[in-house]
């Protein structure tokens, strides 16, 4: 057995502390019952062909979801730095943005389930997740908007950097789908020849 042959079977060490983590969720079995119950719903989603070409980026060539979802977070983190950096007259316009990061969340939450519907198990287990971050991270911002209506900023402050933060880790969970797991539709068109330049 030459060298290569030998490495070849060994597997590469983590370079960054996350990624064992994330390869364990993976595997996480136990989240199957959930990932069921994700089946179901993303099925039903996307179980007409116009509705699943509408939600998967069709008509662009590739899926949406990673678009639309900067939409809620750039909303948010822009509140987040209204709270920060601004004053009291800054208030109502880190309310409304906050209210229009939570409905923006709603069509960036239907795209990505319909994603969810072509991909493996191992991807729908690190993508319930990722939505259920995502989800309470969009609860948490209700909850800011209702408060900061009722006058009470400082707590639509808190549950605004909490949202935020749980939207941050939804996100890397995200971004580990489609980068690393290359959950994502696309064009068939762009499976071609590589070596075009």
């Amino acid at each position: 057995m030459n060298v290569s042959e030998h490495t070849s079977h060994v597997s590469p060490r983590a370079e960054s502390p996350l990624t064992p983590a994330v390869l364990a969720l993976e595997k996480a079995t136990a989240l199957d019952p959930v990932v069921a119950v994700g089946n179901e719903l993303s099925g039903a989603l996307v179980a007409d062909p116009r509705v699943r070409g509408l939600l998967q980026g069709r008509q662009v060539g590739h899926a949406v979801h990673p678009l639309l979802v900067q939409v809620p977070l750039g909303t948010w983190i822009s509140a987040t730095l209204l709270d920060v950096l601004g004053g009291s007259g800054d208030r109502d316009a880190a309310r409304r943005l906050v209210g229009l990061g939570v409905l923006a969340a709603v069509p960036s939450a239907l795209t990505g389930w319909a994603e969810y519907a072509g991909s493996p198990a191992r991807d729908r287990r690190v993508g319930v997740v990722h939505a259920a971050a995502n989800g309470v991270a969009a609860g948490l911002q209700v909850g800011s908007w209702l408060a900061r209506r009722s006058g009470r900023h400082g707590l639509g402050q808190a549950l605004n950097l909490a949202g935020v933060s749980l939207a941050g880790a939804g996100g890397y969970l995200g971004g580990h789908l489609s980068v690393a797991r290359k959950v994502g539709s696309r064009d068939a068109a762009y499976a071609g020849d590589p070596d075009v330049t």
